[in-house]
């Protein structure tokens, strides 16, 4: 995998993707940002979220739950000193659809934290991870 990180101006950045796709990021406005994209460190958390989403999505469509709606609130807690590492990392997932097993939810997230997302295993090196969910029955 290989990707491309090019300045802009000031603090701003654009990130080019091997698959072709870019993402403008930026830094906070006290050390130089103008606040016209997403803080590298942001996107890192959604990394995480966008990687263990498929994972569980992928998981529970193969187990054939009905769901109709997936997302994930994440949040994150940083060392307060440099480097300024993730070091509580949460995952909610609220889960939409129709008689879905909580049973398998459960074990989607489990084997996406365990054995799926890159993401959340290589941030579960240095960072205490942490996983719940809902789940939101629709008629």
């Amino acid at each position: 995998m290989k990707a491309r990180v090019k300045w802009l101006d000031h603090m701003s950045f654009v990130g080019e993707s091997e698959s072709g796709h870019s993402v403008v990021m930026d830094a906070a406005p006290e050390v130089g940002g103008r606040n016209l994209g997403v803080r590298p460190m942001e996107m890192l958390l959604l990394g995480l979220g966008g990687c263990s989403s498929i994972d569980v999505l992928m998981i529970l469509q193969k187990s054939r739950q009905q769901v109709t709606d997936c997302h994930v609130e994440l949040s994150a807690e940083r060392a307060s000193s440099d480097p300024k590492v993730f070091t509580k990392m949460h995952l909610h997932f609220v889960v939409t659809g129709k008689n879905l097993s909580p049973e398998k939810v459960e074990r989607a997230i489990k084997l996406s934290a365990e054995k799926y997302c890159s993401a959340s295993i290589m941030f579960s090196k240095t960072a205490e991870v942490t996983h719940d969910f809902e789940i939101i029955e629709v008629a």
